[in-house]
């Protein structure tokens, strides 16, 4: 870690622009957003108060029950099974991500758990496309533009990832710029999902894996080795292919070929998966030379937003201006969107931006 002499408070992190790569839409409603669409479609929420939700969520998912954690989506999800929830859900998104200083993001989700409403899967996807599109649109007239892409999601435990594959193709050139596979990873490997990362390699669509957060070396391994990931949703267990600050084969070859690790410190203390900010793997995989990447996965269920990621890392785990810049731009070059568009946001936004903060 180089050091700066900056003062790094929350309002001055704050208005540094920001990427992020793992951020899932069904995760990220706001409190109050939730209470009135649970609303209208007569779903019963734990609590209407906005606050006292957004309490319950953070309490529930840092539980250490998993089941806990996982049920917390199903009010959510309950939503976002018709066009006017997922309307205004993406777009809110969009206004949230641009309020707290990210100018690019990618949005996760999946599309064959929000057709419970009767929409089609085509449907879905053009309604969450329409929704960010308003919310970009809101966002650079307010002169904070944002470019947010979409990640479509195969759940790993069903067996329709080859279906939302060809989804991922249909939707390439109308804001989808990639693929991921999300849901229970111990038990539900990668290569089990073989035929729609080998459709997307024919078609030239990226795509990422989530990988070594509740499942370890094999995971990983498989994402990358056998599937052909270009980044790594979590991957945390890398360290277990570190000793004694050498990585082993798989973690230098992950690190060599500079495939992102997409780390989510708050939501890693959720599940589990690190013990503290201090010690959260990102730090010392860093140090080390893997391109690791902040973000922060499910804001609602987290509590938490790239400002206050960034934060925690600042103060629990000593982190500089400098580091925060590398995290960004290492972003942004792992962003899967066209070359030029990266190299225009790093060279017109993020390195001004940092340069005139340092």
């Amino acid at each position: 870690m180089t050091s700066t002499v900056t003062s790094l408070s929350p309002d001055t992190i704050a208005r540094l622009p920001k990427a992020v790569l793992h951020d899932h839409l069904d995760g990220g409603l706001r409190p109050a957003t939730l209470v009135e669409l649970a609303a209208s479609v007569g779903h019963r929420l734990p609590t209407a108060d906005p606050a006292e939700l957004a309490a319950w969520y953070v309490e529930a998912a840092g539980s250490g029950d998993l089941v806990r954690y996982i049920g917390t989506f199903e009010h959510t999800l309950a939503v976002m099974q018709h066009r006017e929830g997922l309307l205004r859900t993406a777009e809110e998104y969009v206004l949230d991500l641009a309020a707290d200083g990210v100018v690019y993001g990618e949005v996760r989700y999946a599309p064959e758990l929000m057709v419970r409403g009767g929409l089609s899967l085509g449907e879905v996807v053009e309604a969450v496309q329409e929704g960010l599109a308003t919310g970009m649109a809101k966002a650079a007239a307010d002169g904070t533009p944002v470019r947010v892409g979409t990640l479509l999601c195969g759940m790993r435990m069903f067996d329709r990832t080859r279906e939302i594959a060809d989804l991922a193709v249909a939707y390439r050139d109308a804001g989808v710029v990639g693929f991921d596979i999300a849901g229970a990873e111990d038990g539900f490997p990668p290569a089990d999902h073989l035929a729609a990362f080998a459709h997307l390699r024919s078609e030239s669509v990226p795509f990422t894996i989530h990988a070594g957060e509740a499942h370890g070396l094999p995971s990983i391994h498989q994402a990358v080795q056998t599937c052909g990931a270009l980044r790594i949703g979590h991957g945390v267990r890398i360290t277990d292919d570190i000793v004694d600050g050498r990585p082993g084969p798989l973690a230098s070859w992950i690190r060599d070929r500079r495939i992102a690790l997409e780390m989510c410190p708050t939501s890693n203390l959720q599940t589990g998966a690190a013990a503290s900010i201090a010690t959260h793997p990102i730090t010392e995989l860093r140090k080390l030379g893997f391109r690791v990447t902040v973000n922060t996965d499910n804001r609602l269920v987290s509590g938490t937003s790239m400002t206050r990621e960034m934060s925690l890392l600042v103060d629990e785990a000593g982190w500089t201006l400098d580091d925060l810049r590398a995290v960004t731009v290492d972003a942004l070059e792992s962003a899967f969107i066209p070359l030029a568009e990266r190299e225009a946001l790093i060279a017109d936004v993020v390195l001004p931006a940092y340069a005139a903060h340092a």
